[in-house]
């Protein structure tokens, strides 16, 4: 009894917060997704055509088991990079360099994931531990320039991006890294004792969803209850919310600045590491896919909570495995996919007008 209770004490979510990390993007995403089809009925197909988009579009992302497995397989990336990204939002740091913290965790992690034979738990946890503390000391460079230079963290952290797809292709093709025989940009693969497991291997081995899924979740409460429950996480939002309020009250904000963009590249290197581990293998030139800048559009769906960010997550993740589905069932372009993720942002970065439509959601104060 005193557990269940200190359990719901510590994920209490007030009227205000549950309509702005639920119901907001909820609404946004129905919108986005209604004048999606539009879209595509304007561009000549029938109606037929959308409605077996639309259908596509859930039965391949929740519509069985095996979808069901791409959707939180495609979302386990997304929600770790996400949640970086919101650290950095709660301590006022806009992260754009999620994209180059996963291409350096996930080098770090292939590299300790082919090249050292150990037993299966300590490969894992020391391979996942290298990914993130090499995210987190990249992320570290951006935090440390914003604090001592005031460099801004945008134009730093796409920099640094740039510099991590050059550095990723340069180290692929060293020798002990590429891949025997070959002379593209592609790395060894890891052992089997560094890949995470699959949950459903037992129902079917082609199911992907692997446990590094269930880390994501077990992220998502961690940094709840840092950002919420913690002096650190209590010194991000008021270094985000008024800066010279925190100098004032005696909040070290150079440090938490520093902190914070070194918490955010943790969470990044954690999401290279997870898809090396739990769906790729080895390393690729483009292995990161554009995870990192899919995971802004996450976090500000899921509006830089936690919670929000792990159903923001797996609708992404939906978002994906869907969209496959829809290309091959009714042969719709992908495209159509980043049309309604654009949307969906628009709607996420205009409440107000979110709740201008539909006003019976929310009352009046």
């Amino acid at each position: 009894m005193k557990i269940s209770i200190k359990i719901r004490h510590i994920f209490s979510i007030d009227k205000a917060t549950f309509l702005d990390i639920f119901i907001i993007p909820i609404l946004a995403t129905s919108l986005a997704i209604t004048l999606g089809l539009f879209l595509l009925l304007l561009s000549g197909e029938s109606y037929q055509t959308a409605l077996r988009a639309l259908i596509s579009l859930f039965v391949g992302s929740f519509g069985s088991v095996s979808a069901l497995s791409e959707t939180l397989t495609a979302s386990t990336p997304l929600i770790f990079a996400a949640l970086g990204i919101a650290i950095g939002f709660r301590a006022g740091l806009f992260n754009i360099g999620a994209e180059g913290q996963i291409i350096i965790g996930g080098l770090a992690a292939v590299i300790v994931g082919f090249s050292f034979e150990l037993p299966l738990l300590l490969h894992l946890i020391i391979m996942l531990s290298v990914g993130a503390a090499f995210g987190a000391g990249y992320a570290f460079i951006s935090g440390w320039l914003k604090a001592f230079t005031g460099a801004h963290e945008v134009i730093t952290t796409i920099m640094l991006n740039l510099i991590a797809f050059r550095l990723l292709d340069f180290f692929l093709r060293l020798p002990f890294i590429q891949k025997e025989g070959r002379n593209d940009p592609i790395s060894k693969s890891v052992l089997e004792t560094a890949e995470l497991p699959r949950l459903l291997s037992f129902i079917d081995p082609n199911l992907r969803i692997h446990a590094g899924f269930l880390l994501a979740v077990l992220a998502v409460v961690l940094v709840y209850w840092i950002i919420f429950h913690t002096t650190i996480g209590f010194e991000f939002r008021t270094v985000g919310t008024n800066i010279h309020a925190a100098k004032y009250a005696g909040v070290n904000s150079s440090l938490t600045m520093i902190l914070a963009m070194s918490a955010a590249g943790l969470c990044a290197g954690l999401a290279g590491a997870s898809q090396i581990s739990g769906v790729l293998g080895r390393a690729t030139s483009g292995f990161s896919a554009g995870i990192g800048f899919d995971a802004i559009a996450v976090a500000l769906l899921g509006r830089a909570h936690p919670i929000g960010v792990l159903f923001s997550g797996i609708l992404f993740g939906a978002l994906v495995a869907g969209g496959r589905e829809m290309q091959v069932s009714a042969g719709v372009s992908l495209d159509l996919i980043t049309v309604i993720q654009a949307l969906i942002i628009i709607f996420i970065a205009a409440p107000i007008l979110i709740k201008s439509i539909f006003p019976w959601f929310f009352p009046k104060t």
